[in-house]
């Protein structure tokens, strides 16, 4: 009979309390093995995923989730001996003679729920800030991935103890129960929606977390910016994945009088790359039916208000995919400039003025992606000063969350707290201070009983 949660919880809790943190070497151990994992089983990795999808790309798999995985992970076992390394803070003169340091120890238990668009990156990554910053940890990945799921389970329990790392599977009930659990801290990667009810219940238990939601994450194509070039980026980041990434650009923004000839030229890249939909193992699927009768219901309603709608052209039907569509100018109030995408569907804003473009980004909460396409350095900082994002690509879409030495997170409703990298490692690391007195305390000679002395010195250090 599988473990439930609370039982796996408990032999990680009982650990972290009775064992020393690892040191280096020990974690650089751990590292070690789940990027071996990750290598010895990417092929039925990719399998699970296709599976779970009913068509989902090897090659975007293996380029978006494996690559950037083990590379997570090799920068990581690189540079944690010197994360680890105390960091001295200075002393006052008036505190002299002193020492005083930060050391960066292990929360203890970490709970990681993580989602289905990129089930593998999305639950490992977080797993490698995990283990580099020595904790143990307790996965939860999606039910709408429970090929991959189940696959991962497995695989874990082979290589790691249990006291070490565990994968608990199972439905939203499974869920639920993870996010209830006294976590040391919890990460959670998916919608705000569940989001906010996941910060909820971690907030019975005082558990602090970490959020990585989503929200509309724009794309502003200033006039100065080469039009094709600019579609060629919106159109990978857009529809790898058929749209299903948390940072892909949710819209674009276009000077007004090119809006016709940007969308004529996303097209034409999009019908270049998958000249074919039905059946086309280079482009996947949709991951249930309810979230593709989701995306059509919200491109009819844009059709019916008079927004114009470009169709791929290829031939055929696949009740799995839908193929990329184009938006032009949907009316601001419609389902599809309300609501996170999460597919392929591209709406296209014309703009009269960058000021004009900033304002529509700025009406809305701030995203957890931010794309500027520009050569100008005066209007990339105007952008960057004017809208705040979670991370930002500038020039191409996507390629900030694979780079290991920059965090990843969002702001606001699109999320909460950042890792990858160092600013993982310390993101589920205890900040610990340390102050070691020195041979003569000051303090300590002012008083009891205070004096006239004690007096005038309180008062210089204040005006000090």
């Amino acid at each position: 009979m599988p473990q439930t949660a609370r039982t796996l919880f408990d032999i990680l809790h009982r650990a972290a309390r009775s064992t020393p943190a690892p040191d280096a070497a020990r974690r650089q151990a751990s590292l070690a093995t789940l990027g071996q994992m990750i290598l010895d089983h990417a092929d039925e990795f990719a399998a699970a995923i296709d599976t779970d999808f009913r068509g989902r790309s090897r090659d975007e798999t293996q380029l978006l989730e494996i690559v950037p995985a083990v590379r997570g992970i090799r920068h990581a076992r690189r540079s944690v001996a010197r994360w680890m390394r105390d960091e001295r803070r200075p002393v006052e003169l008036n505190f002299q003679p002193a020492r005083a340091w930060v050391r960066y120890e292990p929360l203890g238990v970490v709970g990681i729920i993580s989602p289905w668009n990129y089930p593998l990156l999305l639950a490992l990554s977080p797993l490698t800030d995990a283990l580099a910053a020595g904790n143990r940890a307790l996965l939860k990945p999606s039910e709408l991935t429970p090929t991959f799921s189940d696959l991962l389970a497995r695989v874990v329990v082979e290589r790691f103890p249990p006291d070490e790392v565990a994968v608990v599977t199972g439905g939203v009930d499974v869920a639920e129960a993870v996010a209830a659990l006294p976590f040391d801290h919890l990460v959670f990667t998916g919608s705000t929606h569940v989001g906010r009810q996941v910060m909820r219940a971690a907030a019975e238990n005082l558990t602090p977390v970490t959020l990585e939601l989503g929200g509309k994450s724009p794309a502003i194509v200033a006039p100065d910016y080469p039009l094709a070039k600019a579609a060629r980026s919106v159109a990978f980041g857009k529809f790898i994945n058929a749209g299903q990434t948390c940072i892909a650009p949710d819209y674009v923004l276009v000077p007004h009088d090119r809006v016709r000839a940007f969308a004529d030229d996303v097209m034409a890249v999009v019908e270049r790359g998958y000249p074919t939909i039905a059946g086309n193992a280079d482009y996947s699927a949709i991951v249930t039916d309810r979230h593709r009768a989701r995306l059509v219901a919200a491109v009819e309603e844009a059709r019916g208000a008079g927004a114009t709608i470009l169709d791929h052209k290829a031939p055929g039907d696949d009740p799995r995919r839908l193929a990329p569509v184009l938006v032009i100018d949907p009316p601001r109030d419609c389902t599809l400039m309300r609501d996170e995408i999460f597919g392929p569907v591209l709406p296209i804003l014309g703009y009269r003025t960058l000021a004009d473009a900033m304002a529509v980004v700025n009406e809305r909460d701030r995203p957890l992606a931010l794309y500027c396409f520009s050569t100008d350095r005066a209007t990339e900082g105007a952008v960057l000063d004017s809208c705040t994002s979670g991370g930002v690509t500038i020039n191409g879409t996507l390629l900030h969350i694979a780079q290991d030495s920059l965090p990843f997170g969002g702001i606001g409703p699109s999320g909460m707290g950042a890792y990858h990298g160092r600013e993982g490692f310390r993101r589920l690391s205890h900040h610990r201070a340390v102050y070691r007195v020195g041979a003569f305390n000051v303090f300590e000679r002012l008083g009891p009983p205070w004096s006239d002395t004690s007096r005038r010195i309180a008062h210089w250090l204040a005006k000090a």
